[in-house]
């Protein structure tokens, strides 16, 4: 606390300049242009009420104040404040589609594309060819079921909207028959029973956890049933003593009996990606040709494109499920749907995937590429952390992530920080780990095995620089 006087307070109180001198000032000229009159005066307040606070209860920081001592805390709070809260961050955690870290990377077709949609009106509801009101999914519709071999389809804003609008339009007040090992829970409490319940569909549970039959499936069926539905095991797996039962013996039972299979994919893929060397994982193509009437599946997760949730299968249940109340509340706006056609055109060149899909060139990307780029990276890391910690570059493993495959890693390259003299880091690296998301462009990874691991797989060419340099500006 501070031994000023009553009259050496009185005297800086008296110096300090009135609101119209400092809004005035030629000081102020700049931020005025830059952030408008209201916001600046307010800031301007707010700084004086604090400086008259601090000097009133003793801070011994507190001094005489000037317009430009003023202006530069003013420029501070008015830059914090209308600072995005939606960054830009290095995603260095090893998960290609990290769904705290916004999933899916848009190709460059697709990001100018939604450019033009932000600044062109476009017939988003506007049919070009009769002159009057058309519908947004035909903007789509022939370009997912070519890619797809559905007869129709449709789409919401993400994949656990299409499901929810698949079972209130088809299923409400009547069963649906699950088996119990796919009831799953994945990220955000998304959980199959809940869905059910939300959309007034009475889960139908058969087999157990680890084993169910096709008799499991066809005793279940009664006057109640409205679908049978096989739903993505996602971020979790069985093994060990298991039977599934595959869809291609569904859906011969199910037709049988006059009832329609829906097949919630969650992730789903258009191509084969073990032709790129990457895990098998069954495409929407071949779900709807082993019998599938209706499948559901992501748009921003393995097929690459913005967040969104298709619907495709037999005509007649899309065109019911698109007459359905729910389905104006889950539609897609003009962004999503400018940022989603391009990305669906690059399938029509598989061969090309891998250079024009961001998410499958992240995927296949090189280990040693990447070990190439930690080694570049490793000195300017070691720089900021200093010499009481050892940055050394490292083999480690990616995930696809986002409920994608979770159980296949990719071999990839990092870096990882430990403590030099070999003790346990403790909260050191929890420091660490804090310092890195604080800076200008925060950098995320991930803290295991008593180390500081940085995965540099989604690390591309064009940030490999900004992040040395910003590296190279810091120091724990």
């Amino acid at each position: 606390m501070s031994d000023v006087s009553g009259f050496e307070l009185r005297a800086l109180m008296a110096r300090v300049p009135s609101v119209e001198k400092v809004m005035a000032s030629t000081e102020f000229v700049a931020l005025l242009a830059e952030y408008g009159r209201t916001q600046v005066l307010g800031a301007v307040r707010e700084a004086l009420d604090n400086w008259r606070a601090g000097a009133q209860s003793g801070d011994v920081s507190v001094s005489a104040l000037d317009v430009a001592q003023l202006k530069s805390a003013v420029e501070a709070a008015l830059r914090q404040r209308n600072e995005s809260r939606l960054r830009s961050v290095f995603n260095l955690t090893g998960t290609v589609l990290h769904t705290n870290l916004g999933r899916a990377l848009l190709p460059d077709e697709a990001v100018q594309a939604v450019m033009k949609a932000l600044t062109q009106p476009a017939n988003l509801e506007f049919d070009l060819g009769t002159g009057k009101r058309g519908d947004r999914d035909d903007l789509i519709d022939d370009l997912i079921c070519e890619l797809t071999g559905a007869e129709a389809a449709t789409v919401v804003n993400n994949n656990a909207a299409a499901v929810l609008l698949t079972l209130s339009a088809l299923a409400s007040k009547k069963e649906v028959i699950v088996s119990r090992g796919e009831l799953v829970e994945i990220g955000g409490a998304f959980r199959i029973p809940d869905i059910m319940s939300r959309a007034g569909a009475k889960l139908r549970e058969v087999g157990t956890t680890n084993r169910t039959h096709l008799k499991d499936y066809d005793e279940a069926i009664g006057p109640q049933t409205a679908l049978l539905m096989k739903v993505h095991a996602s971020n979790y797996a069985i093994s060990g003593f298991t039977k599934e039962v595959a869809l291609d013996e569904i859906a011969p039972l199910a037709h049988a009996r006059g009832l329609a299979v829906a097949v919630d994919l969650g992730s789903g893929t258009l191509v084969d990606l073990s032709q790129w060397g990457l895990p098998r994982e069954t495409t929407v193509r071949e779900t709807i040709e082993a019998g599938a009437d209706l499948v559901t599946f992501s748009g921003d997760k393995l097929l690459g494109g913005p967040q969104a949730g298709l619907i495709v299968g037999r005509r007649d249940l899309i065109a019911k499920i698109k007459k359905h109340p729910l389905k104006r509340a889950l539609r897609v706006g003009k962004l999503t749907l400018a940022a989603l056609e391009p990305v669906l055109q690059l399938y029509r060149a598989p061969e090309r995937l891998t250079e024009r899909l961001t998410t499958l060139r992240l995927l296949t990307r090189p280990a040693d590429d990447i070990r190439l780029a930690a080694e570049r990276v490793q000195p300017a890391l070691q720089h900021a952390f200093g010499e009481r910690y050892a940055v050394t570059a490292e083999p480690m493993f990616s995930q696809i992530g986002s409920g994608a495959l979770p159980v296949d890693v990719l071999p990839s390259y990092g870096l990882v920080v430990r403590m030099a003299d070999g003790k346990r880091a403790g909260r050191q690296l929890l420091a660490l780990e804090k310092m890195l998301r604080e800076m200008a462009r925060p950098v995320i990874g991930r803290i295991a095995d008593d180390a500081l691991r940085l995965d540099l797989r989604c690390l591309e060419a064009a940030d490999e620089a900004q992040l040395i340099e910003q590296l190279k500006g810091a120091r724990a």
